[in-house]
């Protein structure tokens, strides 16, 4: 009897070994991962897809289960996140609280930003408040944990304690940590965005998705994060199964930019895409127009592009918006010694200012966007005379479904 107890002690109902105990961790956390993703952020959050009921409150209560995390609350913290994103007002910006603090700490900034009500109020408007909501998962959050520290102490016994432990900072290392703070921080950019969003991989698998971060931000409303044909969305690999299985309901993906042949002028269509895809039209600006000049110029003059850091080219795409005084003085004056480089970098700023959402009526934006492309055609600079004549038949195709 007492060699029982003490066996059922150190594995509990399952006696499983290494292997199990592996494959339980991983398949929980990893449901806990599409549950972030998938349920609190495209669905809830941004309302790009819709899952049918049953899968919704799956998602819910695994939620309060693995997370203790409340609907409303990640809502709104999300949505905070891009309403103010970068400022002083966001839960969670390397760029304002240092990385360290985000990467390090995430979670605790999660629970201050959870206290502020009148916030959460403000922006979790539209989430679940169902009896269940109202009952249990809001006012006894930290139940779901407690349930999953004696669901995993009776299959696994003292193990079971570890496992519980990793399942509960998994969300606060790889969600609070991982995505809120490292990408805003490090990756590559397909999106010259508002922000310092980063994609961290092209394959989003680990994170759900969520690691194509930068894509997010460029298209918050998109239910698939992955944009470029070589990235991966499991989190979408996901939904394209129940959707096979009418379990889902896409609402919302990026829209498709078309180029029409031989556009003599812009014209409403012209207008319409670059608003709906101002990020990716500065960054074709940025690979197509800005860097060829780059090199050009540095060529012709024999200087040695090795002279402005990596970090400094790079902010050429946006103007420097993200340097300190002294790194943005030492860009500007490295474009001043190369004429085309100041010229493009110019319209750029023009182009950017035109097609940012400044209430600007239609017919001026339309006036605006002519004058630009006019000026960029006479200007002498090849990569910027075939953008503007490329600009000029943009259109929206539809959605990259």
């Amino acid at each position: 009897m007492q060699d029982s107890l003490l066996a059922f002690a150190a594995r509990g109902l399952s006696q499983g070994s290494w292997t199990s105990w592996l494959v339980w961790l991983l398949v929980t956390t990893q449901l806990t991962i599409f549950t972030v993703t998938l349920y609190l952020h495209r669905s809830q959050t941004h309302r790009a897809v819709e899952f049918h009921p049953l899968v919704a409150h799956a998602f819910r209560f695994w939620s309060w289960l693995g997370t203790g995390m409340v609907t409303r609350e990640w809502v709104a913290i999300h949505r905070q996140h891009h309403a103010h994103v970068e400022t002083p007002d966001d839960p969670h910006s390397p760029q304002v609280q240092g990385i360290r603090t985000v990467f390090w700490r995430g979670a605790e900034l999660y629970r201050a930003a959870s206290a502020q009500r009148q916030r959460i109020e403000q922006y979790g408007r539209g989430t679940p408040d169902d009896w269940l909501e109202r009952h249990l998962y809001t006012p006894h959050a930290s139940w779901g944990p407690a349930l999953m520290l004696v669901i995993d102490a009776l299959l696994f016994g003292v193990v079971g304690v570890a496992i519980w432990a990793v399942q509960m900072v998994w969300i606060p290392l790889w969600a609070a940590g991982v995505v809120n703070g490292l990408g805003h921080w490090w990756g590559y950019r397909n999106f010259e965005t508002a922000d310092t969003s980063t994609n961290l991989s092209p394959w989003g698998l680990w994170i759900g998705g969520e690691e194509l971060h930068n894509n997010h931000h460029a298209y918050p409303g998109s239910a698939r994060f992955a944009l470029r044909k070589w990235e991966i969305d499991a989190g979408w690999l996901v939904i394209g199964g129940l959707r096979r299985l009418r379990l889902a309901t896409v609402l919302r993906v990026a829209p498709v930019l078309d180029i029409r042949a031989n556009v003599n002028l812009p014209d409403a269509d012209t207008a319409k895409a670059l608003l709906a895809q101002r990020f990716r039209v500065m960054s074709e600006y940025c690979r197509e127009v800005i860097v060829p000049t780059l090199r050009e110029d540095a060529a012709h003059a024999g200087a040695n592009l090795k002279a402005l850091p990596r970090r400094l080219r790079r902010a050429l795409g946006n103007g420097g918006r993200w340097l300190d005084a002294a790194s943005r003085e030492r860009m500007v004056a490295f474009t001043e010694r190369l004429p085309r480089l100041h010229t493009v970098c110019e319209f750029r700023a023009r182009l950017a200012a035109l097609i940012e959402r400044n209430g600007r009526n239609a017919d001026a934006l339309l006036d605006a966007l002519k004058d630009w492309c006019g000026e960029a055609e006479a200007s002498g600079i090849r990569s910027l005379q075939e953008f503007a004549a490329q600009l000029k038949g943009y259109r929206l195709a539809g959605s990259a479904a």
